[in-house]
């Protein structure tokens, strides 16, 4: 199980940098929110689909034992325990499920702006 050897918030540019040995991420905070693995995004075995996440921010973080991060978001979101594993998922494979998430938003019509609510015509 990885663990960072660094984790640094920044808040002005809403990432959350990551470094293990001389790699280095940055995830944004939508990012990081969108794939929160707390129950209220992941539901009970069928993932819930954020949407209007666009302008969320993390606001702070707090140890969770040995084992994980607890995020804190200013949309209130704070359930989520991050492990280390799922950290590191996050970050080594934070290209393609940023693609699978902008296709399944995309498939449902949905969209990251809270203030935008797409509606097809049907002709």
């Amino acid at each position: 199980m990885p663990i960072p050897s660094a984790i640094k918030l920044h808040k002005a540019s809403k990432l959350l940098e990551l470094r293990y040995g001389d790699q280095q991420y940055q995830l944004p905070a939508e990012f990081l929110r969108v794939h929160s693995p707390s129950a209220e995004v992941q539901g009970h075995g069928k993932p819930i689909l954020q949407t209007g996440k666009l302008h969320v921010a993390l606001i702070g973080l707090e140890p969770a034992g040995n084992y994980a991060l607890k995020l804190i978001f200013d949309d209130g979101h704070d359930s989520g325990l991050f492990t280390w594993d799922y950290l590191y998922q996050l970050a080594t494979r934070q290209t393609e499920l940023w693609q699978d998430y902008l296709d399944t938003l995309a498939a449902a019509g949905k969209s990251r702006d809270p203030d935008v609510s797409p509606v097809r015509l049907m002709l």
